[in-house]
């Protein structure tokens, strides 16, 4: 990742372990690298004003405005009050999902079948965004990076293997002081039917300390 090593600073890679989310605020300037270390991983991503949490990552005012469902490098990903979000400045996939929302557990109960207990996204980012007053109901439709969505021509979506290999990326640059949540995906039928980790690392602008939440589940991917 080519970063001007005089302005940035980064903090050390962080892994999510499977099935597990977090929280972090990302300043304006600041970029957020997510990784998927071993390949087919997926990871929902969404995002929050930091000063109006009513302002949130928008799945529907980004594909409007890139007029493509297929978001990737040279793409701004908007709020839902058209402002600018994120930026993805480097992407080494080119295919992530942008339509579906994060597995719930109902996912599992309607669209799986089970009745047991599953863990999931939208649970994992509830509760690491918690701590920061985000409601349940306010978790939009993420941005499921390394996800692989194809739109057949009946219309139907065929959700096939993710094309991330190991160690591919994507770079966020964040266009307004963000609340970020994040997962490692806990779906199977996104991940090619395994659950892998992710791994991120957020560059820093000079000078302002990072604020991180989490629900104490993270490693040190160099562990």
């Amino acid at each position: 990742m080519s970063l001007p090593p005089h302005a940035m600073t980064t903090r050390r890679t962080t892994r999510l372990p499977p099935q597990t989310g977090t929280a972090l605020v990302v300043p304006r300037g600041g970029m957020l690298k997510i990784i998927d270390p071993i390949g087919e991983q997926v990871s929902d991503v969404t995002a929050f004003s930091q000063d109006d949490h009513r302002e949130w990552l928008s799945s529907g005012r980004t594909i409007d405005y890139a007029n493509t469902i297929y978001v990737t490098a040279g793409h701004t990903l908007y709020s839902n009050r058209s402002r600018p979000m994120w930026t993805i400045l480097e992407d080494t996939v080119g295919r992530h999902d942008f339509l579906l929302t994060p597995c719930s557990p109902e996912t599992f109960t309607i669209i799986y079948k089970t009745s047991a207990h599953h863990p999931s996204c939208f649970s994992n980012l509830v509760t690491a965004l918690a701590p920061f007053g985000i409601a349940p109901d306010a978790i939009p439709t993420t941005l499921n990076v390394f996800m692989n969505v194809e739109v057949r021509a009946s219309g139907e979506l065929a959700i096939l293997p993710p094309r991330s290999r190991a160690g591919d990326y994507v770079v966020l640059r964040a266009e307004m002081d963000l609340i970020v949540g994040l997962t490692a995906c806990s779906a199977e039928l996104s991940n090619n039917g395994t659950f892998k980790p992710i791994d991120f690392e957020v560059w820093m602008p000079d000078a302002p300390s990072l604020t991180h939440a989490h629900d104490g589940r993270e490693a040190d991917a160099s562990a």
